[in-house]
This record gives structure tokens, C-alpha cells and sequence, in this order.
């Protein structure tokens, strides 16, 4: 009997160690994904003015170290003067006040498979009819492995 335990525990010790010396090692992305509006091209730049009616291409470079997945742009109002955690430009802004029909625009899109760099062209008309005033622009990108990066800008929607 003392010998079936003997060789029932160095079996089990061959296994454990095999199990755990294995050359297959996963690797951890632990490098968030890049967004910038900062280049010739990039729009909006901090501050912007838009005007009711036009239409505009709003471009962004984003890049990863591994595989991109998805971007999202998202403008809304800033008529209560919130703020968000990257904002760089001080713009001048107008006094608080009550939304009445502000512009909202929310959209996600899915980036090809395999790219590492991605420059992203939307276009969007400003109606006529929405709110004038302080609004933001607020792009995200999204890796495959799910990191996240943000930025937002200022902008003003005139007349």
C-alpha cells in the first residue's frame, strides 16, 4: 500500500510540475490606446466656432500598440459650465443657462481588424434649430483587449 502512495504522490508531483512550466506565456496589454486631434487635419481644435446649418468633418488619429477596436464621438452642451478630466484650452464662456433644445450627438463605430493606426473622418451638420452656446466635443477610442482613452474639447455652436 505504501509503495501505490508513493508513486500515486510522485505522479502527482510530475503533473503539477509539468502543468506549471509550460513556454506558453500570455502577455497582458497594459498600454492604453491614443487619441489627438493634434495635427494639421485634426478637428475640432480646442475652441472651435461652429455655425447652425454647416457641416463639418470631425478627424482624429488614433493608434494603438496592439489592435484597435472601436471610437465613439459624443457632442453635447456645456451650457452648465461641467468640465471633463483632459481639457486644455480655457475658452471663454457664456453664462450658465437652461438648455431648450441643445444639440446632442452620440455615435459608436467599429474599426477594421488588425490596424494599429487609424485616422477617423465624421461628418456632421449643426441643425438650425438647436440651442446656441458652449458645448463639447468628446472623442473615445477602445482596444481589443478593452483599455479605453478619452479626450474632450471645447467648442461654441454661433449663429
Amino acid at each position: 500500500m505504501k509503495s501505490i502512495l508513493k508513486y500515486f504522490y510522485c505522479l502527482s508531483i510530475l503533473l503539477v510540475t509539468a502543468a506549471c512550466s509550460s513556454d506558453d506565456r500570455i502577455e497582458i496589454d497594459e498600454e492604453k490606446p491614443t487619441i489627438s486631434v493634434a495635427y494639421d487635419g485634426g478637428f475640432p481644435q480646442g475652441c472651435a466656432l461652429l455655425t447652425k446649418g454647416e457641416t463639418y468633418n470631425f478627424r482624429a488619429m488614433v493608434t494603438d500598440n496592439d489592435e484597435l477596436a472601436a471610437y465613439s464621438i459624443d457632442i453635447h452642451h456645456n451650457f452648465d459650465h461641467h468640465t471633463h478630466d483632459d481639457q486644455d484650452a480655457d475658452c471663454d464662456l457664456e453664462p450658465i443657462k437652461q438648455s431648450e433644445n441643445p444639440f446632442i450627438f452620440v455615435e459608436n463605430y467599429t474599426i477594421e481588424e488588425g490596424l494599429t493606426s487609424y485616422e477617423f473622418n465624421i461628418s456632421v451638420t449643426i441643425p438650425d434649430d438647436i440651442d446656441s452656446g458652449d458645448y463639447h466635443c468628446a472623442f473615445s477610442v477602445t482596444d481589443v483587449t478593452g483599455w479605453q482613452s478619452r479626450t474632450s474639447i471645447d467648442i461654441k455652436i454661433i449663429e
